[in-house]
């Protein structure tokens, strides 16, 4: 049954069905689909509906991007490969150096996979079939940055879709829930003539597995490994991504375990991994950032003003929400978890500073606009024409 996120009911459609249905009004409003696929269960999900779509309308092979982050394990790697060699599929494999977060380190904060003057740390090498330059990608893109900018104009429309899913995130659940007509699309594009699609999002991970079960399709067998670790049956948390940042890091004694052919390597490859290795879990590392599986939404609201004094925290929950409202003054766009908004600098990232450092004289609130140039720096753009693409009307 599909759950009407808006209204927490059931509207009689299976979700099986209705990603298919999304899936094909996806075909007809924009010129291209593509599939954002990283090897793991959700993207394996979205990448088997859209094949079965496909070949309804005729549209197949598939398109599909998988961005190699270099420290992925030989499972992985031997999917994706199979996933390149199916007739139905058209995969584009990236190796870029893209910038990731490093967790590990304060020294090291962030790490470039596939950095060329790194070649000696390498974890593996390339794949003779790897695509290593892109026209769009600058030496030090985020991924978020470059992959929707990664589409020429003479494409047309792109719908570029992911494997997200509401189930994994109270402020997804929160953002898609809010909007009216196509929840699934996201109504402004992240770049050029790009946008997000996200047609399992009502899905839950109990709904993924049955659907690779049923279907009797090929899938990822590091997830055969997990289930043979502390991870066993905790579907939320088998999750196929780069091992260094704020989350996984909590995960690296299942890299240790799973993957001990590549952990030798994974010890040289970013300062610090030895010591998250055996403290990631310990008030070392959980004590000034976000512990694994909460939002920084949540961080903000649960684990700090919960533990302000109750007079400081009212004056603090003021300034935070003050701030909110600033944001919606100038834009209609949901507060990102993590990433400053182009027009209003605000993020629950940035809010959860103010969480921290009490803030009681509103003075953090100042540096929103250079969070916001900054912003449009990464994005390559001014803020006036941030303004235009991203503010209220």
């Amino acid at each position: 049954m599909r759950r009407s996120l808006r209204q927490k009911s059931y509207t009689g459609q299976d979700v099986y069905s209705a990603g298919k249905e999304r899936i094909r009004y996806l075909y007809k409003r924009f010129d291209n689909v593509v599939i954002s696929f990283s090897g793991g269960k959700d993207s394996t999900a979205v990448l088997n509906l859209t094949i079965e779509v496909a070949r309804e309308l005729g549209r197949l092979p598939v398109s599909a991007i998988f961005v190699d982050e270099e420290v992925i394990d030989t499972y992985t790697i031997e999917y994706v490969t199979r996933v390149r060699e199916l007739p139905e599929v058209q995969l584009d494999w990236y190796c870029l150096p893209v910038k990731h977060r490093n967790a590990c380190s304060t020294e090291q904060p962030y790490w470039y996979c596939w950095h060329p003057d790194e070649r000696h740390l390498w974890v593996r090498e390339q794949p003779p079939w790897a695509i290593v330059k892109h026209d769009a990608f600058e030496m030090g893109m985020a991924y978020q940055e470059w992959m929707p900018r990664s589409f020429p104009n003479s494409m047309g429309s792109v719908a570029l879709l992911t494997g997200i899913r509401t189930q994994e995130s109270l402020r997804r659940f929160q953002v898609i829930a809010g909007k009216r007509n196509d929840p699934y699309i996201k109504t402004r594009a992240i770049a050029n003539n790009c946008y997000n699609a996200h047609p399992i999002y009502d899905w839950s991970s109990e709904d993924v597995w049955k659907y690779v079960q049923v279907k009797n399709l090929d899938y990822n067998r590091a997830y055969d490994l997990f289930n043979l670790t502390d991870q066993h049956g905790k579907l939320l948390q088998q999750r196929i991504c780069q091992p260094f940042g704020e989350e996984p890091l909590r995960k690296l004694h299942a890299y240790a375990e799973c993957f001990p052919y590549m952990w030798a390597k994974m010890l040289r490859r970013v300062q610090g991994v030895n010591t998250a290795y055996r403290y990631a879990n310990t008030e070392l590392y959980l004590s000034g950032t976000k512990p694994d599986g909460i939002t920084w939404e949540d961080y903000c609201h649960q684990r700090v003003l919960d533990y302000t004094d109750k007079a400081i925290r009212k004056k603090v929950e003021g300034n935070i929400q003050a701030l909110i409202r600033r944001h919606y003054r100038k834009t209609d766009d949901p507060l990102d978890d993590a990433i400053a908004h182009p027009v209003s600098g605000c993020s629950w990232r940035f809010l959860s500073k103010i969480a921290v450092k009490g803030d009681l004289k509103n003075r953090t609130q100042n540096k929103m606009l250079n969070e916001a140039i900054n912003r449009c720096r990464q994005m390559g753009i001014t803020l006036e024409q941030a303004k235009e693409l991203y503010g209220r009307a």
